[in-house]
């Protein structure tokens, strides 16, 4: 396994499950990046990779953390009152992309002109020219997705089971806002001139775009799990 260049809270949220909003500690932990490779055990299933990510990570850097609850703001993401207004994604022809054992290859490219992201087993999105494009994507991916794009956590509380394929039309000025929030979410360093961009933006017309769809992301605020850091080594022990 290889992980390169990835901050401690990237490492936290892959070991622990949990997204990188739901960590607090040291502010370096958002900043110095870190290089991991380790083989793993013969046999060894990939769902146990979190576990052995914590050992990891609690013996080099001798790790101390609690677990705590807190109030967040958040979009939680519905069936509009109409109903759904899409239909379930065909079956893929593809009789590879149906095996759950099957290694799953994930790939991603992203500019100023947009990013495009391969999710594997046939579901992908691109993000460009004011549009978002799904296919084959579950509601748990659509949430996991879109809140890399927007202000605040996306909780799924919608049901659906199956995978969908839409387009999201939204405002060159949304689109730019949505830009600078996978920036941001991606730890890119942006000039102030541009992070006074989202002073007063608004996500108006993806709210929007989501209602023809029959989707809706209700803002509120919902208590998710921390994970505190109260201790830890800033340079790991030696191999």
């Amino acid at each position: 396994m290889r992980a390169g260049v990835l901050t401690m809270k990237d490492y936290l949220g892959m070991a622990y499950r949990v997204k990188v909003y739901q960590i607090s500690g040291p502010d370096w932990i958002s900043t110095d990046r870190f290089d991991i490779s380790a083989t793993l055990p013969a046999g060894v299933p990939t769902t146990q990779i979190p576990e052995m990510m914590q050992r990891l990570l609690e013996d080099r850097f001798q790790i101390k953390m609690h677990r705590d609850k807190k109030d967040f703001p958040v979009y939680v993401l519905e069936v509009a009152k109409g109903g759904l207004k899409m239909q379930e994604s065909a079956p893929d022809p593809d009789p590879a992309n149906a095996d759950a054992k099957a290694p799953l290859n994930i790939t991603g490219s992203g500019s100023a002109q947009g990013i495009s992201v391969n999710l594997g087993r046939g579901s992908s999105y691109a993000f460009a020219n004011n549009k978002f494009e799904a296919k084959r994507l579950t509601m748990a991916a659509v949430a996991a997705t879109l809140e890399r794009f927007t202000d605040r956590p996306i909780i799924d509380m919608t049901d659906l089971k199956g995978s969908y394929d839409f387009t999201l039309d939204v405002t060159p000025e949304d689109y730019r806002t949505m830009l600078i929030h996978a920036a941001v979410a991606a730890g890119v360093a942006l000039p102030p001139e541009a992070l006074r961009l989202l002073d007063g933006a608004s996500i108006a017309s993806l709210l929007d775009a989501m209602q023809k769809i029959g989707l809706k992301l209700d803002a509120r605020k919902a208590p998710l799990d921390l994970i505190v850091i109260d201790e830890a080594r800033k340079t790991p022990s030696d191999n």
